[in-house]
């Protein structure tokens, strides 16, 4: 190791430094004007974005082996520091009106970003591990940070008793395959497995628990339980940060760790991970039908949107790999379009329940717009990103001959659409009482519009020519493949 590797790991530096300077920024900083600090930590994603394209080099390994950076990495660093960037310009207002100590608040999501840039590069247990409690200790603090509310901390003691209890099992997992193995380093782990043939019982137990432990961290079935009541108690902005970057983190750590270490031994996973994805998007579809409640949900299709993925981990091969990165972009671009406008409807309504979108467009029809777009791209509908990226997600996986598995995520695909258009009937169709048509328009800051704008042309723009996605996400799976 030399500290020329630090060079490579620069934005995540700046995204440390941005985190310290924000902090103490915030110790002397009126109360009124701490939810300001939101723009310096955006600037902060946005030099650390920079960075990253001037500095970028071809795949290397850095640390002593322990993290690789190449297309696979840089994917999802621009994702996070994508999500990032939105989630602290959607939260300014959020902030203003229900939240204290806005400093700590957006010092916390850049350095959960840091744990989740650090997990897309680490080829090595311990460091993936490490990072990724980097994120879910952000993520405890940050979903009791509206202390005022029970439901925000009832959200903090769930997910941290649950989330402690899910990295003890992880953490075992690891213990145990690395006993079995001798290595924490995924390649390592993978020539054990060719070497040795059958590795028995403590094998088939360390992998169980892997699989537990980052099963909850992208809340597939049965290991969903905590994501409803989380993202319902959570501020609405840390429940969009929380439905996507937490749950492309996961998947990073899976897609790795699966694609490097466990490949050898793909055909004693692949029928469970299939099963687990047809009972997560059949679960979280059917559920999500019954729901009231906005964020509640936008949990529950997120659970469904996690098997949806898993399909393609099911199968594993670079073609399903590269569905699985296009994907994870989609879906992140088109929840950030929900969640956003839903953050903005809170911030003019206070107000989160399906009933209260009743007129919605008559209040604003750009808020209303990207609201629809990104439920349409949730639902798979054509022209939108989530047609496309499941379609090319779907196709690639049928080459396995899993017809069986693909059949059953289409038909949960067809399902998804009568939850997304009920919100969309209460939008635009379902009339409003007098009382409730005499309401003002809202009036929405430019950021707002802009980001707004901006997240739904994202959408669009993959739905309609997703090539320059494609290549990238095709890319990160050749980093993985060898090419």
């Amino acid at each position: 190791m030399n500290g020329g590797d630090f060079v490579f790991f620069m934005p995540e530096l700046i995204l440390v430094g941005t985190a310290i300077a924000v902090w103490g920024v915030d110790l002397f900083t009126r109360e009124d004007r701490k939810p300001d600090l939101a723009w310096p930590a955006a600037a902060g994603t946005l030099v650390a974005g920079a960075f990253l394209a001037l500095s970028w080099r071809e795949n290397r390994e850095v640390f002593l082996g322990t993290m690789q950076l190449g297309d696979y990495s840089l994917f999802f660093r621009v994702m996070f520091l994508a999500i990032a960037f939105f989630v602290l310009v959607g939260s300014s207002g959020y902030v203003r009106r229900n939240l204290k100590n806005g400093g700590e608040f957006y010092g916390l999501i850049l350095m959960s970003t840091v744990g989740a840039m650090v997990i897309a590069s680490a080829r090595e247990f311990l460091t993936a591990y490490i990072a990724l409690e980097l994120v879910t200790f952000g993520f405890y603090v940050l979903s009791a940070h509206a202390r005022q509310e029970p439901r925000s901390n009832e959200a903090g003691a769930k997910y941290l008793i649950l989330g402690a209890f899910s990295s003890g099992l992880l953490l075992f997992g690891i213990s145990l395959v690395f006993g079995v193995t001798g290595s924490t380093f995924y390649s390592d782990i993978a020539v054990a497995i060719e070497n040795s043939g059958d590795l028995g019982l403590v094998w088939v137990l360390g992998v169980a628990l892997l699989l537990a432990g980052l099963g909850f961290k992208v809340a597939a079935f049965p290991f969903h339980s905590w994501a409803p009541d989380v993202y319902e108690g959570a501020p609405l902005p840390v429940t969009a940060f929380l439905s996507v970057g937490s749950k492309a983190a996961g998947f990073a750590f899976l897609i790795r760790l699966f694609a490097e270490g466990l490949a050898p031994v793909a055909s004693d996973w692949r029928v469970a991970i299939g099963i687990v994805a047809v009972l997560t998007m059949t679960f979280g579809n059917l559920v999500a039908i019954q729901q009231t409640n906005i964020k509640r949900l936008l949990a529950y299709s997120s659970i469904a949107q996690a098997g949806y993925v898993l399909v393609g981990l099911a199968v594993l091969t670079a073609e399903t790999t590269a569905g699985m990165l296009l994907h994870l972009a989609g879906y992140t671009a088109t929840n950030l379009g929900a969640f956003l406008a839903v953050i903005y409807f809170h911030n003019m309504t206070g107000k989160e329940e399906l009933g209260d979108f009743r007129g919605m467009y008559r209040r604003s029809l750009l808020m209303t717009l990207v609201l629809a777009i990104s439920l349409l791209s949730l639902a798979g509908m054509p022209l939108f990103a989530g047609f496309v990226t499941k379609f090319y997600l779907f196709t690639t996986a049928a080459a396995s001959g899993m017809w069986w598995l693909i059949s059953l995520a289409i038909a949960n695909s067809i399902l998804s659409v009568y939850y997304y258009l009920l919100v969309l009937r209460q939008a635009f169709v379902t009339p409003e009482s007098e009382e409730e048509a005499q309401r003002p328009r809202f009036r929405l800051p430019l950021h707002a519009t802009a980001s707004l704008t901006v997240l739904a042309a994202l959408v669009l723009w993959i739905g309609v020519y997703p090539a320059v996605f494609v290549e990238a996400a095709e890319a990160g799976a050749r980093t993985l493949f060898g090419g």
